[in-house]
């Protein structure tokens, strides 16, 4: 039994079998029920405005989702210097982010596809009813994570630790945090509009500055200037989110203004 308890080798190990686990599931189903649609040697070629338009819309989100991981190692080294306490409430808050995120996340790709697949069938209407939708949701979601942990932090956070001094530091972050799921939901699901109307510049655009621009320097200046607590450190996020909500909505409605602008000159 010594081999089921070997550390982070097993912890490890165990994410790898999980992956495993579900690849040869996923081909167990496949070959089961099949595709639904004959698949030949000859589909695989490449078709170049086909590839263009992949390229046009994939590059800027594979660019995008690099930057964000880069501004998180660098926040994270930014909470390791502040010290083991600190570093281990960042740590703590992030994985409780992460999940809170699952929702927005969701929706985001949600939106994306909905938003294409009606955009090409030419119910332009439809697309931003389910943009409306999604944000209605998203939101009300990101209201519920605020206001559950400006009071009872302490819960969440104390799920990963007892020791006192990290979870009141993790409190603090967490409850500035928290706000990061309302301002991100709004932009997020912007993004999935955006990507499925084959924008997704914006979606890189907003991010990018975002980042530079409030995310990175918000957590530094906030660990140089209030060294005894984590709470404006964890308001860069949710103000980096709420410029790229604002970005986003600035671009929405330039493009439904543009686009009237089209239609009372056809009429």
């Amino acid at each position: 039994m010594i081999y089921f308890f070997i550390g982070n080798c097993s912890v490890a190990l165990g994410t790898v079998c999980g992956q495993a686990v579900s690849v040869f599931a996923a081909l167990f189903v496949l070959f089961k029920k099949g595709l639904g649609l004959q698949i030949a040697k000859s589909d695989f070629r490449i078709n170049k405005s086909i590839l263009t338009d992949i390229i046009k819309v994939g590059v800027p989100i594979a660019l995008q989702d690099g930057l964000i991981q880069i501004a998180f190692i660098v926040i994270t080294v930014i909470a390791n210097s502040r010290g083991l306490i600190m570093a281990t409430s960042v740590g703590i808050v992030e994985k409780l982010i992460g999940f809170m995120f699952l929702v927005p996340s969701a929706f985001l790709s949600a939106i994306s596809a909905i938003t294409a697949q009606n955009l090409g069938a030419g119910k332009k209407s439809r697309a931003k009813q389910a943009l409306r939708y999604g944000l209605l949701i998203t939101v009300v979601w990101g209201i519920i994570c605020v206001v559950y942990n400006q009071f009872l932090p302490q819960t969440l956070v104390g799920l990963f630790t007892k020791d006192n001094a990290v979870v009141m530091s993790g409190c603090d972050y967490l409850r500035a945090y928290a706000f990061d799921c309302l301002f991100a939901a709004i932009h997020f699901c912007f993004s999935g509009y955006f990507c499925g109307s084959q924008k997704s510049g914006i979606s890189f655009l907003h991010n990018i500055i975002s980042i530079i621009a409030v995310r990175i320097p918000g957590a530094y200046f906030a660990s140089l200037w209030f060294p005894d607590t984590l709470y404006p450190m964890g308001l860069a996020a949710p103000i980096g989110s709420l410029l790229s909500a604002l970005i986003c909505i600035g671009f929405y409605l330039y493009y439904n203004h543009k686009a009237a602008g089209r239609l009372h000159l056809s009429e």
